[in-house]
C-alpha cells in the first residue's frame, strides 16, 4: 500500500487544492484532482528526505486556529500601519531559540512567522538552534520570542515530535 500511496494524507489536500484553484467540484475536476494528488506524490517520493510522521494530527487543528487568527490580526495591525501613515516604528530583530529538532517542524515555522504579516524569517543559525526573525513594528522582543514559541513552536512540536 505505501508503495502506490506514499502519502495518504497529501492525496487529498492536494486533490481539495486543485478543486479550489479551478474553483470547481465537477466530477471531471474532481477526478483529475485525485489523479494529480496521487501522482505528484508518487513521482516525487525521491526527493522527499524523509517519511513525514505526524505525532498528534489533531494539533494541526489547534495550529491552524492560532495562526489563521494571528494572520488576520496582523494583515489589520499592518495595514493600519501603511494607512495611518509612518509613525515611530520600532523594527527589530530578535532570535528566537527553537526546541524542535525536526526539519520539516522548523521549516513550517519559519514559514508560518514569514506568512504572518509583520515578521519574517531571515536567518536559521547553522546548528538550528536559533531562528532570527525581524518584526516591522515591536516594542517588546520578548513578547515576540514568547508568542512564537507558544503559538507555533509548542503546537508544531506536539504534532511532529512527540
Amino acid at each position: 500500500m505505501k508503495r502506490w500511496l506514499p502519502h495518504p494524507l497529501l492525496t487529498p489536500v492536494l486533490a481539495l487544492i486543485w478543486l479550489l484553484l479551478n474553483n470547481s467540484a465537477s466530477v471531471g475536476q474532481l477526478v483529475l484532482g485525485l489523479l494529480l494528488g496521487w501522482a505528484i506524490p508518487l513521482f516525487t517520493l525521491a526527493f522527499w528526505p524523509e517519511r513525514v510522521r505526524l505525532s498528534r494530527p489533531f494539533s494541526m487543528l489547534r495550529f491552524l486556529r492560532f495562526f489563521l487568527y494571528d494572520v488576520l490580526i496582523a494583515n489589520l495591525t499592518v495595514a493600519r500601519l501603511v494607512l495611518v501613515g509612518p509613525r515611530a516604528l520600532n523594527p527589530v530583530f530578535v532570535q528566537v531559540p527553537l526546541d524542535l529538532r525536526n526539519e520539516l517542524a522548523i521549516s513550517l515555522l519559519a514559514n508560518t512567522t514569514c506568512l504572518t504579516p509583520g515578521t519574517v524569517s531571515a536567518r536559521l543559525s547553522e546548528d538550528r538552534r536559533f531562528l532570527l526573525v525581524h518584526a516591522l513594528d515591536c516594542t517588546d522582543p520578548q513578547a515576540l520570542i514568547d508568542t512564537i514559541k507558544t503559538r507555533f513552536e509548542a503546537p508544531l512540536k506536539e504534532i511532529f515530535e512527540c
